[in-house]
């Protein structure tokens, strides 16, 4: 009796510790009296107690947040800069045996990288130009990781913390930038009504009976408006005959 509970609390130890489970996102890099052996999984996984070694890989999409980072910018701005990162494991074997954690060693490449790429930028580029600098974080981080079995899939800016003095410098000149286009704008109108009554003066020389007609239709509108003065404009031209008939007898 005692011999069969033993066999059977012994093939019941065995198996706690041979069989393992792996879900669709995890593969296992198996060792074997220390040396790598393959990376399987997901599923059932029978292992050789005491002889071999699993270790656990995630191949799920990390997003890892980058502190916040002092930097200096190009045109000597201090600024914090903090952005995150996208990436996943593409080999196990590469990202457990090349590197001893690799989420510890991404974190600070992605901290060293992101300094040294602001740092290169001027406050204006590191504002305006956010795509460009994410690729070329991109860029870098993947060619980085890549022996260690990781893609990094994208790099995303989130927050430029400003001093309060550049902020409040900012301010008054983007100020100053709106005046400049609406004195610029106004200066264009003023610029297109000039030429198109230099043009309608132009019409009205050519054609004097123009001028009669405007002179009605401005009496029109003053007449709508209620108003208990009326203006009748007179032509220049009927005064012409008696200017002339004074100016000979000056003469005379």
């Amino acid at each position: 009796m005692y011999p069969i509970i033993i066999a059977v609390v012994l093939t019941v130890l065995f198996l706690a510790s041979a069989i393992r489970v792996l879900n669709e996102y995890e593969r296992g890099v198996i060792f074997r009296l220390g040396r790598v052996i393959a990376a399987k999984g997901p599923g059932l996984i029978i292992l050789i107690p005491v002889i071999d070694k699993m270790v656990k890989v995630g191949l799920r999409v990390i997003t890892l947040d980058i502190d916040p980072q002092d930097v200096i910018t190009r045109d000597n701005v201090s600024v914090k800069v903090n952005a995150v990162i996208y990436f996943r494991v593409m080999e196990p074997v590469k990202a457990v045996v090349e590197v001893e954690n690799y989420l510890y060693a991404t974190s600070q490449l992605a901290q060293t990288t992101l300094r040294s790429v602001c740092g290169e930028a001027d406050l204006d580029g590191l504002l305006s130009e956010r795509e460009k600098l994410n690729a070329q974080l991109q860029e870098i981080l993947d060619a980085h990781t890549d022996p260690w079995g990781i893609k990094v899939s994208a790099v995303e800016l989130k927050h430029i913390d400003l001093p309060q003095e550049m902020q409040r410098s900012m301010a008054k000149q983007a100020e100053a930038e709106r005046e400049r286009r609406a004195k610029v704008i106004n200066a264009e109108g003023e610029y297109q009504a000039a030429d198109k009554l230099a043009q309608a003066s132009g019409i009205i020389e050519k054609h004097p009976v123009a001028l009669q007609l405007r002179y009605l239709q401005t009496l029109r509108e003053i007449s709508t408006e209620n108003n208990s003065t009326t203006i009748f404009p007179f032509p220049i031209d009927l005064f012409k005959p008696f200017l002339d008939m004074l100016g000979k007898g000056k003469k005379d």
